[in-house]
């Protein structure tokens, strides 16, 4: 078996970690017995393009318990687990090709080490994979079933090759399942930045000034995990709705200019280039932090801080000063790659049990009705959210009332009125 981690022995460690995360996801270990019995991915080839963490660990030996041929490679440079890594190749037989730290040209190769697999389904975090075979690997197109996209980003970018009709296969979109973004997007992403702000600065947030550069659900997240540490949090917006929201909310919104003066640390959540520009950072205090919670590192623009500095130094883990010609100083979080997993662990393992759920019952799903699909971006099928969700409420303990036949007639009728 080919693989290329950082260091196999590191996989003992790993071993330990993935078995605790899958102590915390119910869900998916309930989708994992029964794959176990049907085998529904039986001789199907995944190549799997996602964060290397102890969560994603356990959603490929839940696909692999289905009888999938399973290659994982990491979706951002700095997410990968290293001791994780090691343990799906020595302890569970799985192809894996992921290094923290490890450079483009090492992570673009190591994408091409799961295509060689020639995928029947693509898992993807970011679209990368997919833009991968859409430039360069075509011909395995003839392969592949369907694919899935896992984030807000990649979604934008694979609905943009819809439109421009050029998308080559259909790929459901997992990140707008309602298990997955209302829960994961908003708690999993609102802890999990904040822990790596944390570990990267020991800043405590009680009573600065917290910036939120967008107001989706992982910036609601954000603010509210943020002002749930005491923080007096800003937020910038560009769509007037999700600006009113954050209003109502109970937090201010201003324009990101005004918002710089004043800010203590700012997180980008936006999934869109250059939000903190040049015209930001001279503006900014001194000891004013920068860390972004989107996919991509073009968020903050890492090249004109560069320019603007004098001096810059690694001053802790995960965290570059930057001293400017006015000598203030801006500290810039996780090279400006996504903070969460390039400083802390990413999204607890209870939140990302239902969206690694969704990931297997949409594999499953595209088996399925593969012959039916058509090269377009599809939401996650009702039937599978719900059943996740339910499923995820069984875990807890908890139950909801069921409609009574009146109240189901009532619901489908327009005849009652006043």
């Amino acid at each position: 078996m080919k693989y290329d981690v950082k260091d196999i022995k590191l996989a003992k460690k790993g071993k330990l970690r993935i078995e605790w995360a899958g102590n915390n996801m119910p869900v998916l270990n309930l989708i994992r017995s029964n794959f176990q019995r049907t085998k529904p991915l039986k001789n199907v080839n995944i190549s799997c393009c996602l964060h290397v963490t102890t969560e994603t660990a356990n959603l490929m030996l839940t696909l692999k318990s289905a009888g999938a041929n399973v290659l994982l490679c990491a979706s951002n440079p700095l997410s990968t687990q290293d001791d994780v890594a090691a343990s799906l190749v020595k302890d569970y037989g799985i192809a894996t090709f992921a290094v923290k730290g490890e450079d483009e040209k090492r992570y673009y190769r190591h994408i091409n080490s799961v295509l060689d697999a020639e995928p029947n389904i693509t898992m993807d975090d970011g679209a990368d994979l997919v833009s991968v075979i859409h430039k360069q690997r075509k011909n395995l197109v003839k392969n592949i079933y369907a694919g899935t996209e896992e984030t807000t980003t990649g979604v934008i970018r694979l609905r943009s090759l819809e439109h421009n009709n050029l998308l080559l296969f259909p790929i459901i979109a997992v990140n707008d399942a309602k298990t997955k973004h209302f829960f994961d997007n908003r708690y999993g992403t609102g802890q999990s930045t904040i822990d790596g702000i944390i570990r990267a600065t020991n800043k405590l947030l009680a009573g600065c000034v917290f910036v939120v550069c967008g107001y989706g659900w992982c910036g609601r997240g954000i603010a509210q995990r943020a002002e749930g540490s005491g923080a007096n949090v800003i937020v910038t917006e560009i769509d007037p709705l999700k600006a009113l929201e954050a209003v109502m909310d109970g937090y201010r919104v201003m324009p990101l200019k005004n918002a710089a003066r004043i800010g203590d640390v700012f997180v980008t959540a936006t999934g869109d280039t250059t939000v903190i520009a040049k015209e930001h950072f001279g503006l900014m205090k001194d000891g004013a932090i920068l860390a972004n919670a989107g996919h991509f590192n073009v968020e903050i623009d890492i090249k004109a801080i560069k320019s603007m500095s004098v001096k810059s130094r690694l001053i802790r883990e995960c965290n570059h000063e930057y001293t400017l010609r006015n000598k203030r100083r801006i500290y810039v979080l996780g090279e400006g790659r996504l903070i969460n997993l390039a400083s802390a662990e990413g999204h607890p393992a209870s939140v990302m049990d239902m969206s690694f759920a969704d990931q297997a019952l949409c594999a499953e799903y595209i088996v399925k009705n593969k012959n039916k699909l058509e090269n377009m971006v599809y939401k996650v099928p009702t039937e599978i959210d719900e059943k996740v969700a339910l499923l995820k409420l069984n875990s807890m303990g908890i139950k909801t009332d069921i409609l009574t036949q009146e109240q189901k007639k009532y619901l489908s009728s327009w005849e009652a009125g006043t």
